[in-house]
């Protein structure tokens, strides 16, 4: 069994001043990323190595991408979603600058809801007809195009689901 990675009793808790932000970013560029568990003590700082790892790689690596995401990446997000279900590391690994942390944030106060609107289920991204949809009353030819269309959508999305099968399986 491993030690505890620091003595508790001695750490800060709770949010970061930005004088640790500061002491965490200048370590790091000096001496890189390391053991995290000696970081900290190295480093001048009265924190836990795993606290220092997570606010390094969730909050001020230079690489991160900060602001909304993109269409383009939600499509991503969606389509890996479907191939790789909540393995939020490795779809977050095919967005640059974006953590596994902020996706997996993404899909479940976003994405999810968004694809449920839409009457596909989030789960097996297939549609669904027992997901409640806004009730239109059409006549029988709107009625046979909208369900013309939907088995159109289902074809696309099953075609595009199959294309990122191809490409995932090129990239590993």
């Amino acid at each position: 069994m491993r030690k505890p990675c620091c003595d508790k009793q001695d750490t800060n808790k709770g949010a970061w001043s930005k004088q640790e932000d500061q002491k965490l970013i200048d370590y790091i560029r000096k001496h890189g990323e390391g053991c995290w568990r000696t970081l900290p003590q190295a480093a001048g700082l009265l924190r836990c190595g795993k606290s220092c790892r997570l606010r390094w790689i969730n909050y001020l690596r230079p690489d991160l991408k900060r602001g909304n995401f993109a269409e383009d990446e939600e499509d991503l997000i969606i389509k890996l979603h479907a191939l790789l279900g909540n393995r939020w590391s490795l779809i977050a690994g095919r967005l640059p600058g974006r953590t596994d942390n902020e996706v997996k944030n993404y899909w479940n106060s976003h994405l999810r809801r968004k694809l449920i609107s839409m009457g596909i289920d989030p789960n097996n991204h297939r549609l669904n007809h027992s997901f409640p949809r806004p009730h239109h009353h059409h006549p029988s030819s709107q009625t046979a195009a909208i369900a013309i269309k939907n088995q159109m959508l289902e074809v696309a999305w099953r075609m595009s689901f199959v294309v990122i099968v191809m490409i995932i399986s090129c990239l590993i």
